[in-house]
């Protein structure tokens, strides 16, 4: 009976979820890009916008053992992650026309597909945990640095036993908490800080609730390739728009 009850929720497929994370990207970035800092809309808009990571992430590690070419899918991420640098440092840049501030979060995703190549391919333990590390290192120079790899490594940790899916999130969601409260520490009063760094949670929670209530497992029956050519598309060209209205 629970299982019936909860079924009848699950109306969103995976693309539907996807075009939800475009939309909330998009907030996040206008409101990096155009709005003031600490206004109710802003913040809004860029808590919203968390919700975006985690959900790649998630279906990341969901679609990986379905993609017939992972040499063609990690080549396809890195060609489109080269094509949004510029589009990303030209939008993100906050003095001047153009500067390098870091790698982009499609670079990112490719390093949480190579977190699960490693855990695929490498038998051998200790070069398991090095390999990935590294990965996790390398991260640094890029968009939701170590965020996203840890993100990666609990919904592996979680894919097989979805009664630990809400330990994902839950923990995914206090450690992003915890990243935006030590990173406001001197910058806030205390209490404002608290504020912020509950609020930064919103994005990670709502993403668990429609990902582990309202999904459905499934993909759209329409327009397969244009969603698939889409999500590609959307990340480099919304930056480039953003970018030049910028400068």
């Amino acid at each position: 009976m629970e299982n019936e009850m909860t079924s009848k929720y699950k109306i969103l497929n995976r693309d539907v979820i996807k075009y939800l994370a475009m939309l909330t990207m998009l907030l996040n970035h206008i409101s990096t890009i155009f709005m003031q800092p600490g206004d109710l809309l802003a913040e809004i808009f860029l808590d919203l916008g968390y919700f975006t990571a985690i959900t790649m992430c998630y279906f990341l590690v969901e679609g990986f053992e379905y993609t017939h070419s992972k040499e063609k899918y990690a080549m396809r991420l890195f060609v489109f992650a080269l094509l949004s640098q510029i589009p990303y440092s030209l939008a993100f840049t906050q003095n001047g026309i153009l500067k390098f501030e870091n790698l982009n979060m499609l670079f990112t995703l490719l390093v949480c597909f190579g977190i699960l190549l490693v855990v695929e391919r490498v038998t051998n333990k200790a070069l398991k945990i090095v390999y990935v590390l590294a990965l996790v290192f390398f991260s640094v120079v890029c968009d939701w640095a170590i965020l996203a790899p840890f993100f990666t490594l609990l919904f592996i940790w979680s894919h097989r036993a979805k009664s630990r899916e809400k330990y994902a999130f839950l923990f995914s969601m206090l450690l992003f908490g915890a990243f935006n409260f030590v990173g406001g520490l001197g910058r806030f009063p205390v209490q404002t800080n608290i504020i912020y760094a509950l609020g930064s949670m919103a994005g990670i929670a709502l993403a668990g609730i429609v990902l582990m209530f309202f999904y459905n497992g499934k993909r759209m029956e329409r327009a397969k390739i244009f969603s698939k050519w889409f999500f590609y598309l959307f990340y480099p060209v919304h930056l480039l728009i953003l970018g030049l209205i910028r400068v």
